[in-house]
């Protein structure tokens, strides 16, 4: 996958995209990291599918990542995660009032 800066793309459009091989999924990317994919609609695309979508699942793991730390989530103990997840199952396990 070739990457493309965002700028370019838009001043130059196509001519920005010269050098990537036709067919090839391309990155462009901001100041602030990646921001598009191009992917290319022609013959089978389920190779390119899967890759986009692996992309954007590692997108969201990041941003999730970036928000746990916001919050101060990245400084709770193991302990803390257990004795949470054993409160929340104990909830469910009890019987719901009629």
């Amino acid at each position: 996958m070739r990457q493309v800066s965002l700028r370019s793309f838009r001043t130059r459009g196509a001519k920005a995209l010269e050098s990537v091989p036709q067919g090839e999924t391309v990155l462009l990317s901001g100041q602030d990291g990646p921001a598009y994919f191009l992917v290319p609609v022609q013959g089978d695309i389920a190779l390119e599918d899967r890759e986009l979508r692996r992309a954007m699942a590692r997108a969201s793991l990041r941003e999730s990542w970036r928000r746990a730390k916001a919050l101060g989530f990245d400084r709770v103990a193991g302990k803390q995660i257990d004795d949470e997840i054993a409160r929340v199952r104990a909830l469910r396990k009890r019987p719901k009032p009629r």
